[in-house]
């Protein structure tokens, strides 16, 4: 390996899968029911990785009454309860990079706004739960990325210390979970932010893909090539 960590933490949406379809619709379907315009994908897209709450804020906009955000968000769970296992694929390079680190003995979990329930099952469904110590998600505890306390709670969990810790993300709000509690930090550009977007941000390392960030940081012999469900 040519970067130690005592334990690495991967986001989930936009870093190990590709869920935006699944996701799109559900909000979508919120928006539909409520009478409100739809959004497109790219909007979606744009706006997902602070946590549903904050994404379903911003899509149906400030003056809508806390009576209609609430249904909105009961909406999109009732929704994306029914159709996250039918529209989900794991990104290119990930189930080889969690074969190769978990070969070797290095520790890995899950850190996302995703709640904890619908994140474990997803990851069931598509086997990758079997790589993870951890799998901890937005109800596991009060709060939720980039807020420190959460940070903490995962640390804790998996008992790392943060200056031993690498959090891969492909958002702002992975760099700033990670950063505010001084953990190394990379970012691929598979979600919903550009390279460039994420050059702008603190993150220690920005790769285009996980083949090209399990080169980089661990050597060849982590990312052979892209992965397959």
């Amino acid at each position: 390996m040519k970067k130690s960590f005592s334990h690495i933490l991967f986001d989930l949406d936009g870093t190990l899968i590709d869920h935006f379809e699944a996701i799109h619709e559900a909000y979508n379907f919120a928006q539909n029911t409520l009478g409100l315009p739809p959004a497109s994908l790219e909007k979606v897209k744009a706006t997902v990785g602070g946590s549903v709450p904050v994404t379903m804020r911003r899509l149906i906009g400030d003056d809508a009454s806390d009576e209609t955000y609430e249904k909105a968000l009961e909406l999109f769970d009732q929704r994306f309860s029914e159709v996250m296992l039918e529209k989900v694929s794991i990104l290119p390079g990930v189930r080889d990079l969690l074969e190769a680190l978990t070969s070797q003995g290095v520790p890995v979990s899950v850190f996302t706004n995703k709640k904890g329930e619908h994140a474990r099952a997803v990851l069931e469904h598509i086997d990758l739960a079997r790589y993870f110590q951890a799998i901890v998600g937005a109800g596991d505890t009060a709060f939720r990325k980039p807020e420190p306390e959460f940070t903490d709670h995962v640390l804790e969990t998996v008992g790392s210390e943060a200056a031993e810790t690498l959090m891969i993300g492909d958002s702002p709000f992975d760099v700033e979970g990670g950063k505010v509690r001084g953990l190394w930090v990379a970012v691929v550009a598979t979600g919903s932010h550009t390279s460039e977007q994420l050059q702008e941000t603190p993150a220690d390392w920005v790769f285009t893909d996980m083949a090209a960030l399990g080169r980089e940081l661990f050597g060849e012999e982590m990312a052979a090539g892209p992965s397959s469900p």
